[in-house]
């Protein structure tokens, strides 16, 4: 949708709105020819404006650059930085996650922000002009932002303070709620954005839908072990007709060698537009247009290709003929195209989840790429495997940590990166440029979560067949062994996430909320030699983050309780 993917409002113009003068002084000036706090919420078009800016706003949190929507999938049982920086990307948890560190600090302000947006967006629609149906549309759309936002400060800080109403004035006696009640807060803000939104077939691509805020609110649901609830909120958004899990081939590139499921995450495909009936809520972007992926900025766009996949053009060796079997730039093939080997998978996520049936789609060729071609053609191996000179190629520690290792496809777009990024459009090399920017619109939800929350929900129900039933939805489209009931328990579901979603899961929500990052992370990740050697030395109290030091510092109307196992100042 080229209007969510094109706009973005500064938060200062929303933050101007919340100041101006009390209505019984002298001056009443309007402005009209600037905007103001009088001139700012008038029309449906202003409130709209406004609105882009939460859509923005999330999406950068989760989803833009290399740094902390990262943080999400660093340091957690799918996988850990192998560039040995431990200062950094979860490299060591007591150097990278304390009250003074960017991930605590950034993660609560950039929810804040949203939070504090959509608080001013509520004050001014209830004093607005518009009709009823667009002010409850308006109300609809903030909740749902604010919701979110308050779901996932819970996952990860626990208890923190609730507010409801724009600040105009500075305000420091905030006290923490507690997790329960966040969590309350968030359901309830998700059942009228449920209730009021419009419907999936009812609106553009990107756009947010009652069926989002359904599936959210199925989460919070479970947060609660209000399980019924849960379970009744998912089935929504499963049983909504126009909702369905991609069973064939479809989009950009169903004519070459694939699978439904390497469809889902091809260039153009992740769309309703596209005939894609199981994306929920996509992220969506533009390459080098205002608002869209400006590369080399800021607004760089998602960059799981940049940290995820591998770096075969930096191994040293070559050939008898003296060539290096890899060309020396990034390419775009199945090699990773710019990928700088940071985020290296566990041994779990790589190998061990996939020991229940190896010949599951999600494991296929295309979709987990473990083997490739050399891609030089001055060599005297070109299209031969990397798999047929292994020994070569396992020399150094790098070698098999951040050159080569097996990975995801969905995380690179091989074949279709933008060709003003080619250096060569015929080997396919890639340009500077090309930053390691994954070049397509991003899944938030995608209905196969939907699935695996309702089988979680049916499990604190005790409903163990139901959640096996829900499992096998998903692993019946990867033409993957069934579950049994008497399998099913929560590291199964976990496991079958990791199948599933991989590295498009904001993985530390969904382990800090089940209080499982530690134990999960410890197991599969510090577990693994490597891994220890670089620092993934999580500690218990990592399961909730650490409320960021200059929000206690500046609170001095109040105490904001630090988290237990971090540090007071």
């Amino acid at each position: 949708m080229k209007s969510l993917r094109n706009f973005s409002i500064p938060l200062l113009v929303l933050l101007l709105a919340t100041a101006g003068c009390d209505e019984q002084e002298i001056l009443q000036e309007v402005p009209l020819d600037f905007a103001s706090p009088e001139n700012s919420f008038v029309t449906i078009n202003d409130f709209n404006s406004a609105l882009f800016s939460l859509y923005d706003l999330t999406r950068l949190t989760l989803s833009d650059g290399e740094h902390r929507p990262l943080d999400y999938i660093y340091g957690t049982d799918l996988g850990y930085n192998g560039a040995q920086q431990l200062n950094v990307r979860f490299g060591s948890y007591p150097a990278t996650l304390t009250p003074n560190s960017d991930p605590a600090r950034f993660h609560w302000q950039q929810y804040y922000k949203i939070i504090s947006s959509a608080n001013i967006i509520l004050s001014r629609v209830a004093k607005s002009k518009l009709t009823a149906a667009q002010q409850k549309l308006i109300e609809a759309k903030a909740k749902l932002f604010r919701g979110h936002s308050y779901r996932n400060l819970a996952h990860l800080y626990g208890g923190v303070p609730i507010e409801l109403e724009a600040v105009s004035s500075p305000k420091t006696d905030y006290t923490r709620a507690t997790r329960e009640q966040v969590y309350q807060q968030a359901a309830t803000d998700l059942e009228f954005a449920a209730a009021n939104l419009p419907g999936i077939n009812q609106v553009k691509d990107g756009e947010i839908t009652n069926l989002a805020a359904q599936h959210i609110l199925a989460e919070v649901y479970i947060s609660l072990k209000r399980y019924p609830d849960a379970i009744k909120a998912a089935s929504v958004v499963i049983d909504d007709p126009n909702t369905a899990l991609m069973q064939g081939r479809f989009g950009s590139r169903s004519g070459e060698p694939g699978d439904v499921y390497w469809d889902l995450f091809r260039r153009f495909n992740q769309n309703r537009g596209a005939g894609n009936t199981e994306g929920i809520w996509v992220f969506q972007y533009e390459v080098d247009v205002l608002g869209g992926v400006i590369r080399s900025s800021s607004k760089e766009g998602p960059q799981l290709e940049r940290d995820c996949a591998p770096r075969p053009y930096a191994f040293p060796y070559k050939d008898p003929s003296g060539q290096t079997p890899f060309l020396t730039l990034g390419v775009s093939d199945y090699t990773g195209g710019r990928g700088i080997g940071r985020f290296r998978g566990t041994d779990h996520y790589t190998y061990g989840i996939w020991g229940y049936d190896w010949n599951d789609m999600r494991n296929s060729e295309y979709n987990f790429v473990r083997d490739v071609l050399f891609n030089n053609p001055k060599s005297s191996w070109f299209g031969q495997k990397i798999s047929d000179h292994m020994a070569m190629f396992r020399q150094r520690t790098d070698d098999t940590i951040r050159n080569f290792y097996p990975y995801q496809s969905k995380v690179t777009t091989p074949g279709q990166h933008p060709s003003e990024l080619f250096v060569d459009p015929v080997l396919k090399t890639l340009n500077a440029s090309a930053t390691g920017t994954t070049y397509t619109d991003q899944y938030l939800i995608r209905l196969a979560e939907t699935y695996l929350l309702r089988a979680e929900a049916n499990l604190g129900a005790g409903n163990l067949a139901n959640a096996a039933a829900d499992i096998n939805v998903v692993r019946a489209r990867a033409k993957a062994k069934l579950v049994t009931a008497a399998e099913v328990n929560i590291d199964f579901i976990l496991d079958e996430r990791m199948r599933e979603l991989g590295v498009e899961e904001k993985r530390r929500l969904t382990l800090n909320r089940l209080g499982l990052l530690y134990e999960r992370t410890r197991k599969y990740c510090n577990g693994h030699p490597t891994a220890a050697k670089f620092g993934v030395d999580v500690a218990p109290h990592n399961n909730l983050f650490p409320i960021p030091f200059s929000e206690i510092e500046r609170n001095t109307g109040a105490v904001l309780q630090q988290n237990p196992g971090y540090a007071s100042k």
